[in-house]
């Protein structure tokens, strides 16, 4: 069991009013908010051992490492990563992707194929874009249904010899939808080929275990899961990690240089050129910390909880309708209201002191399936609330009977 007002007040921002009114922040799948706890350690940090890492035989250049390097060791233990240089410290999951793409590009030849679903953030659709202009790969698309499930029939008919890496979400952040990526990824493999996957939306809901998933990389952003901006971790195999060049050069990725030859340094430096967001990275270790300590089965079974009684009191209004009704999604729910601009919703809900996230989303792709601008998405966190739902429909409510 959660204990939701204790919890709440690790969160000053949620005491804050906004245009007069109470703060209720339901746009968590942009951005979670950061518990004392983590901010603490980046006073900590900034306060008592500032240095930089890896460089140093002075104390505090000693002490920052090791906190770092512990940081590394409790994101792999979370994700269950085989050894903790398989887990490469990013700007977050659209660099790690970028990470991998740059790396393929090396491997890719013209006619070779990728496969992407219909349900992707920008993030894991350009950068593929962009290696097929690259190299002369060819894109596919997994289609998805009118609930917003991925076809798998479709899936297997776009397989073949040819395919050699395949990109998913875990979860869509525009519609909830938790694919199937165990049935995904042993369905690429078959075939040879090599699996992303965008935990992004996933990894404040869902532990991953990439050993079970047998995934080869697996891509997550701290500010996701209660940690700071700017900061997350690529997991890739390190049979894969060895096999790519790395992304960047500069320092730290190196073992020798000179102007004739440079080697690389072993993983997980190899993709780590360049002083990093140090702060950002023990941070997102105590983040780490911070959810378990809740439990991540009592944050999926209360989100959980908050999507089922969330989506009764939306569906009581006229006109409303949910787009994404998968049977396995998370606490996402995206809507309109026939005859209104979402964007107009999100404006006046604001005025009432309700955060929601209007817009495409970054998928637009998903839009133009169910022929809409965008939606309303209402996304919801462990520490919300039933009552803060009951103001969020009363507001909605309220929006509405002014716009119509």
């Amino acid at each position: 069991m959660i204990d939701i007002k204790s919890l709440r007040e690790d969160f000053p921002i949620l005491q804050r009013k906004v245009n007069g009114q109470p703060l209720i922040y339901l746009d968590n799948a942009a951005t979670s908010q950061t518990p004392k706890q983590v901010v603490d350690t980046i006073v900590d940090y900034y306060y008592n051992y500032n240095a930089n890492i890896h460089r140093g035989v002075h104390t505090l250049s000693q002490e920052a490492t090791d906190k770092y390097e512990q940081a590394r060791r409790t994101i792999q233990e979370h994700f269950n990563a085989a050894h903790p240089y398989e887990i490469i410290f990013t700007s977050g999951t659209t660099h790690g992707i970028n990470m991998i793409a740059s790396g393929f590009e090396s491997l890719l030849q013209p006619g070779d194929e990728l496969i992407v679903s219909a349900m992707e953030h920008h993030s894991n659709i350009v950068p593929w874009q962009m290696l097929c202009e690259r190299t002369g790969a060819i894109l596919k698309v997994i289609p998805m249904s009118e609930e917003g499930e991925l076809s798998m029939e479709a899936y297997d008919t776009l397989l073949n010899e040819k395919t050699r890496l395949v990109f998913c979400n875990h979860i869509s952040n525009a519609l909830g939808t938790i694919n199937p990526i165990k049935t995904i990824i042993d369905k690429a493999h078959a075939v040879g080929a090599a699996v992303l996957i965008d935990g992004a939306q996933a990894c404040p809901h869902i532990k991953a275990d990439v050993q079970a998933l047998d995934v080869d990389f697996y891509v997550v952003s701290a500010h996701k899961m209660c940690g700071p901006t700017g900061v997350g971790v690529l997991y890739g195999k390190e049979e894969w990690l060895e096999k790519l060049p790395p992304y960047q050069g500069g320092g730290e990725m190196i073992a020798e240089v000179s102007f004739e030859k440079t080697t690389y340094a072993g993983l997980p430096h190899k993709f780590e050129a360049g002083t990093p967001d140090i702060c950002g990275g023990i941070a997102f270790g105590a983040a780490v910390d911070y959810i378990n300590r809740i439990g991540m089965e009592n944050i999926a079974a209360y989100e959980h909880e908050l999507l089922e009684y969330a989506t009764d009191k939306l569906l009581e209004i006229d006109g409303l309708r949910i787009y994404g009704t998968a049977g396995k999604k998370t606490s996402v729910i995206s809507f309109n209201i026939e005859g209104i601009h979402p964007y107009d919703i999100g404006a006046i809900l604001d005025k009432l002191g309700v955060a929601v996230r209007t817009g495409h989303h970054c998928a637009q792709p998903v839009m133009e399936f169910y022929k809409i601008p965008g939606t309303v998405r209402a996304s919801f966190a462990f520490y919300n609330t039933k009552e803060e739902i009951d103001t969020f429909v009363a507001a909605l409510i309220r929006a509405k009977n002014m716009l119509l």
